[in-house]
């Protein structure tokens, strides 16, 4: 067996958006996917399943933890077991530069956070990257412009503390963005409110590109095999 490969600090995470086969549900081993994501948890392993609403995907895996082999088994796997996958990130846990100076308990839960966190269903995904336009960009501003730029981002989103939680993980050089944003939500409409408000934000407004957005539901394996009409 391979030896483990994990990064100097913090967690390895994989986005995966997967799509029932073109036959339907009959194309997809059910037991072998729950027995693939009970494989890959474990030993500071997780995975946080979701139904996915709209057409990108049916249902969707975050695998987070330190052994980049071992989520690269549980992609295998799921490809074994009958599904498609549609789409994917691949990222890492990160400290932002602006975000050193934070407590150590605040920093512990960006670079090993325990996920999904209670009494946040709702669920979004999306990738980001700085602007590098002639009119704005970003890695031309010095390092204090950014940092008070990103202060104020951050003021703005906890405001959001308790109805949102957020983790940011870095992607660059490993994906076709700079970071992914997952955010975990009380209620859809919580999703939709702490994106928009923070677009107002100076470093969205005239920094930020987003990719694709994903949306869904967290639930336990179980629930959305049967959610996506896995009997």
């Amino acid at each position: 067996m391979s030896e483990p490969l994990t990064p100097s600090t913090g967690w390895c995470v994989l986005h995966l958006f997967c799509k029932l086969p073109a036959g339907g549900a009959s194309g997809v081993d059910r037991e072998a996917v729950a027995r693939a994501v009970k494989a890959a948890e474990g030993s500071d392993h997780q995975v946080v399943t979701f139904s996915v609403s709209g057409h990108k995907a049916d249902l969707g895996f975050m695998a987070i933890g330190p052994d980049w082999l071992r989520l690269r088994a549980l992609q295998t796997d799921l490809q074994a077991a009958g599904l498609q996958i549609a789409d994917s990130y691949v990222s890492l846990t990160e400290v932002s530069e602006y975000a050193k100076g934070l407590p150590a308990e605040m920093l512990q839960a960006r670079l090993y956070p325990k996920l999904p966190p209670a009494g946040k269903r709702a669920f979004c995904f999306y990738p980001m990257s700085k602007r590098r336009g002639e009119g704005h960009n970003w890695y031309a501003l010095g390092f204090d412009e950014r940092e008070a730029l990103m202060r104020g981002h951050g003021a703005t989103g906890r405001t959001f503390r308790g109805r949102v939680l957020q983790l940011i993980t870095g992607s660059t050089g490993l994906d076709d963005y700079e970071w992914g944003v997952t955010l975990f939500a009380v209620r859809p409409d919580d999703l939709k409110d702490v994106v928009y408000t923070m677009r107002f934000d100076e470093a969205s407004a005239h920094y930020a590109d987003f990719g694709p957005f994903y949306a869904g539901v967290v639930d336990e394996v179980e629930a959305v095999l049967n959610q996506v009409g896995l009997a």
